[in-house]
């Protein structure tokens, strides 16, 4: 199976690095016009480079997926190009450099953050470009969501698992919404990954027998590659999923 964007508009949110970085790669490498936003700018400006060396196109700009404006402004833009976007990828997320904790410490602001950039800022970035899908009557949607969104989370942060449930009912819940107008919404769940410098902490807090115990627990015997992640991406976005909408692939080795 061969993905070509050659032509199309793609929006990949938290593209600094890890997930973000391997998906805005893969659409630019085939052919698609990648626009990446994150709050790191240098990291970013580290994406577009890597997408320009392999002959892709990408542009860059600090984003905060929270502000509501910043994300309007940032796809208006980005749609100006060719007047469309075709492909958003909402993987910003993440738990903010929180740790698990006792239910009872955790602050409303703590809370807060971690749902308002896992959520909201995938609602604020679907809403924007609804309109120029609807319009293209077409469209690709992709969630980025995790494991912890269907079960319990590794990382034990209440809100993080809530969020990502949320953002698994928000994609169903819109997959129906924008049906009618061609537009598919699906979600992808990562299991665990050594993506950035919070999963490589996570990773480290184990030690050498949780390390084990929880590659064992895997069906693959492996961790998986943010390359993993970018697949599923890739095959949502592509034409061979025009008929699958709602759904929500766990890319996790098999548990």
């Amino acid at each position: 199976m061969t993905f070509d964007f050659h032509g199309k508009t793609i929006i990949v949110t938290g593209a600094a690095h890890g997930f973000g970085r391997a998906i805005s790669l893969a659409f630019a490498e085939r052919g698609g016009r990648v626009w990446g936003c994150d709050i790191l700018e240098e990291e970013l400006r580290e994406t577009e480079r890597l997408c320009q060396q392999h002959n892709g196109v990408c542009s860059t700009r600090v984003v905060d997926v929270r502000d509501h404006d910043d994300v309007a402004d940032f796809v208006r833009d980005a749609a100006a190009v060719a007047n469309r976007v075709d492909v958003l990828v909402n993987n910003a997320g993440g738990v903010l450099g929180q740790t698990g904790r006792p239910l009872e410490q955790v602050t409303p602001a703590e809370w807060e953050m971690v749902f308002d950039v896992n959520v909201s800022g995938a609602f604020y970035f679907s809403q924007a470009v609804a309109p120029r899908m609807k319009a293209a009557r077409a469209g690709r949607i992709i969630n980025i969501s995790s494991g912890a969104g269907l079960g319990v989370s590794l990382t034990g942060i209440q809100a993080y698992a809530s969020a990502k449930a949320a953002q698994i009912g928000l994609t169903r819940q819109l997959a129906h919404e924008l049906g009618p107008w061609g537009i598919t919404v699906n979600n992808v769940a990562p299991g665990f990954v050594r993506s950035n410098p919070t999963t490589e902490k996570q990773w480290e807090s184990y030690g050498p027998d949780k390390q084990k115990a929880l590659v064992e627990s895997i069906a693959l015997k492996r961790l998986g590659t943010p390359e993993d992640i970018a697949a599923a991406v890739l095959f949502f976005a592509s034409d061979q999923a025009a008929w699958i909408t709602g759904q929500v692939l766990g890319v996790d080795g098999g548990k």
